[in-house]
């Protein structure tokens, strides 16, 4: 019965996305097509976007630019429920 429900949700939420703006459209699919990934053994593929963000990063790290540890805690502060 949570089977059928889940296939139901997930079939009329499919059908809103269609009016979703494009963006929202592409991340949505991205996010499938890694969940499809992991679930089926596949590799998953990094997007242009994350690729770039990966270099940024090991750029940094070149460089020795990291986050102090103040800076971890107050982002966890901000992003983690109290």
């Amino acid at each position: 019965m949570l089977r059928n429900m889940a296939a139901k949700a997930l079939k009329d939420v499919l059908e809103r996305v269609e009016t979703w703006p494009e963006e929202a459209q592409r991340e949505l699919t991205e996010i499938a097509l890694e969940i499809d990934a992991g679930l089926s053994g596949g590799a998953y593929q990094a997007t242009p976007d994350e690729l770039r963000g990966i270099d940024r990063g090991l750029k940094a790290a070149r460089e020795g630019r990291f986050a102090s540890e103040a800076d971890v805690k107050a982002a966890l502060r901000k992003h983690r429920p109290a």
